[in-house]
């Protein structure tokens, strides 16, 4: 938890030594030398009271352009008031707290707490992306798809997920819209007319990303829906694609845990269930619902990030 504390105290708000002109139109940016604040063209002007966090914040004056601006301009929390609540926001959001009632124990506006949570939802995604980076490459994958709804069971999606086997580290997910089955087909047809199915581009997508991600010659095991191997196979050379028999859950409302033995989709199965117990709007009896696609989206990025550095250990 502190690890999190820290990547919003120092990351959100760097104390980086200013170098440049935070304007990116001064001409300053285009000199070939470098620059630093004991040089002439930056000088330093002082200081002001920044109430949100009670800090001291260095201003700075650029002589090229004569413009003034601070060590916290470049900071992605500039011109937040209320930057003191990130850090506990981040912590109720990827706890199964919902939003409204984040909002009461925080005791902020819930329009405080929409803006964060999307806020956060970009930056996590951001920081998500530079970590799997930084891992190397991975050479066995499992890959399945969650489901869930936007603002009525009527209007499904679905989420596909691509999980490390050995360490469940989350490394790619997608939400996509997809058509309504069984006995709510002809319910959503008849309310909200022909449903587009996006897996197909949004799964190929997202492969189209594993592709840097992954060894030369992946394995990747998955269950056996006819179309996965369509989805997989055109973004690689040689791949070994494993497939195996879905099993059912051990209890209604744990379909992720299976009640066999050996499950061999255990890394993708067991780090489902847990997006599912710490993420509000997923949870298999909840009033919590997604009202854009979108916004899950962030919040699955944002417990994806938080998964896998710190649920898992693994460093950043």
């Amino acid at each position: 938890m502190l690890k999190f504390k820290d990547e919003v105290n120092f990351r959100l708000t760097p104390r980086f030594p200013v170098s440049s002109c935070a304007y990116p139109g001064c001409r300053g940016h285009f000199r070939h030398t470098e620059f630093s604040p004991k040089k002439a063209h930056l000088v330093r002007k002082g200081f002001f009271y920044r109430s949100s966090d009670r800090r001291l914040v260095q201003r700075f004056q650029c002589k090229l352009c004569f413009r003034y601006f601070s060590s916290a301009t470049r900071s992605e929390c500039f011109m937040q008031k209320k930057r003191t609540v990130n850090s506990k926001l981040f912590e109720l959001l990827v706890s199964g707290v919902s939003e409204r009632r984040a909002a009461a124990l925080l005791r902020v506006d819930r329009r405080t707490v929409v803006r964060k949570s999307l806020f956060l939802g970009r930056h996590a995604k951001r920081l998500h992306q530079a970590w799997v980076k930084n891992q190397g490459q991975f050479s066995h994958v499992q890959f399945d798809e969650m489901e869930s709804f936007e603002r009525s069971k009527c209007l499904p999606l679905s989420i596909p997920l691509v999980v490390d086997a050995k360490s469940r580290a989350i490394l790619g997910l997608r939400v996509a819209s997809m058509p309504a089955k069984g006995p709510l087909a002809a319910i959503s047809l008849k309310k909200y007319g022909p449903r587009v199915d996006h897996r197909p581009l949004a799964a190929r997508k997202l492969w189209s990303e594993m592709y840097q991600k992954l060894a030369k010659h992946p394995t990747v095991t998955s269950d056996m829906n006819p179309k996965y191997p369509n989805w997989i196979k055109p973004h690689f050379k040689k791949i070994k694609h494993i497939t195996v028999k879905g099993k059912r859950g051990c209890i209604v409302g744990q379909g992720e845990l299976k009640k066999i033995g050996f499950d061999p989709l255990f890394a993708l199965n067991h780090t489902a269930a847990s997006l599912r117990a710490n993420i509000n709007r997923l949870f298999r009896r909840t009033w919590c619902t997604t009202k854009l696609a979108e916004r899950l989206e962030l919040r699955l990025y944002l417990f994806a990030y938080f998964h896998n550095t710190v649920l898992i250990n693994r460093p950043a």
